[in-house]
């Protein structure tokens, strides 16, 4: 093994960790939607998921090679520069978990380093053509891609089974879904274990412990997808409630197509070398999914919220690791203090989220917050002065009763209204 200083050492540890944070934080891309429909049980789901993203973490180290020496000039990148960087993705990472949004591990990751870097060695330590045409281009086209496709999947999906019968046709879905799902887990393998891969080699190559542009060793390869396998297991069940229910409600057909449009995408782009967000391409294919199916909805409020944590990621974490940085410069007082920050912070997200437990025995309760929309005001309002039917019969209030009632009302205000028959 090479020769790791204890600092080295201190980020190599801080990349697992993001690597950890990542696997629950992403266990939602590959297992919601099938966890759902009741495909497999919540705690199987995940074993099967952490299995594969540990095989996955062998195919392909093209995506590493684009966090080692793609995005930010290796020359003059010190390990307390990607330390900070991890410092920012981690503390992402988990408040996007403790509020239940699928944001990406990969942008906050990668907005990290940027930060970082600027904050270190100003905007020329950063590849912006490689950020434009690596990051930003699939950053936006990957849920869109993901989507129509699973759109498309799912209508073709319903019209081939439509003389079937959709609870006969459901059962075999559920099997194929099994399938699709493994084959998720194996393409967020082969994506977002290569960025901590990457990670560690840049911090490597920064310690003079391996020549610039060499290839992550094996020892960080099996640590990287050991450090995400685990993760996955734990499971993410806030993101998985959200993905699986809180953005549409999904029968086991738009599972299947959703998983599988979402993989396909997701191992086009490890092939090529694009740092993916396996977030964005799975919610992108669960909302198409959402929409292929004749009065499928999606819950755009929970999509709102979810887009703006999108557009926040990068930002967000290279605001947090330029800060680190600069607080770090001071030495190894600046060190000690950016690492004590980081636990106290994560001891704290943790002891939060303890109010409000989201695990495998309830992660598909129906009725949490964010999992279906709110009336409206109006709708509100209506059903709070709405007189009661009459014992033993059924009403709803229509905009024709309430167009005959509101004119009568106000034609003769003074006209006295009879109090209601108790029940």
């Amino acid at each position: 093994m090479e020769h790791i200083t204890l600092l080295l050492g201190i980020v190599i540890i801080t990349a697992l960790v993001f690597d950890f944070t990542n696997g629950f934080h992403d266990t939602a891309n590959a297992m919601a939607t099938t966890i759902s429909t009741g495909a497999l049980k919540p705690k199987t789901a995940v074993a099967m998921s952490a299995v594969l993203n540990l095989v996955g973490a062998f195919m392909s180290v093209e995506v590493a090679k684009t966090i080692s020496k793609g995005l930010v000039n290796e020359e003059g990148i010190q390990p307390e520069v990607i330390f900070a960087a991890l410092v920012g993705a981690i503390l992402w990472n988990l408040v996007t978990w403790l509020v239940g949004l699928p944001s990406s591990s990969s942008h906050a990751l990668m907005g990290g380093l940027i930060g970082a870097a600027v904050a270190s060695a100003g905007l020329g330590a950063v590849n912006g053509s490689v950020v434009v045409t690596k990051v930003l281009i699939p950053a936006v086209a990957a849920p869109i891609v993901a989507g129509v496709a699973a759109m498309l999947a799912a209508k073709v999906t319903y019209k081939l089974n439509g003389k079937v019968g959709e609870k006969t046709s459901a059962k075999g879905y559920k099997a194929g879904q099994i399938a699709s799902a493994g084959l998720v887990s194996l393409a967020h393998g082969t994506n977002d274990a290569q960025k901590t891969m990457g990670i560690i080699t840049l911090a490597l190559v920064a310690g003079g412990a391996l020549a610039p542009g060499s290839n992550p060793p094996v020892w960080v390869i099996v640590s990287a997808g050991t450090a995400i396998a685990m993760g996955t297991y734990l499971g993410g069940w806030r993101i998985i409630r959200t993905m699986g229910s809180g953005l549409t409600d999904l029968h086991p057909q738009q599972g299947f197509a959703a998983q599988t449009s979402a993989a396909s995408v997701i191992l086009a782009s490890s092939n090529l070398g694009f740092s993916l967000s396996t977030t964005h391409a799975c919610s992108g294919a669960v909302m198409g999914a959402g929409l292929g199916r004749k009065g499928g909805v999606v819950r755009w409020s929970t999509a709102t919220r979810m887009f703006v944590a999108w557009g926040l990621t990068l930002p967000a974490a290279a605001l947090v690791s330029a800060g680190a940085e600069r607080v770090m410069r001071t030495g190894d007082i600046g060190v000690a203090a950016v690492a004590l920050f980081l636990v106290g912070s994560c001891v704290a997200i943790w002891l939060i989220s303890r109010r409000q437990v989201v695990d495998h025995t309830n992660v598909n309760e129906a009725g949490a917050a964010d999992d279906a929309e709110q009336p409206g005001v109006v709708t509100t309002a209506i059903a709070a002065v709405a007189v009661p039917p009459a014992a033993g019969t059924t009403a709803a209030v229509t905009d024709e009763d309430l167009k005959a009632t509101i004119p009568a009302a106000t034609a003769n205000p003074a006209t006295p209204t009879a109090p209601a028959a108790a029940v």
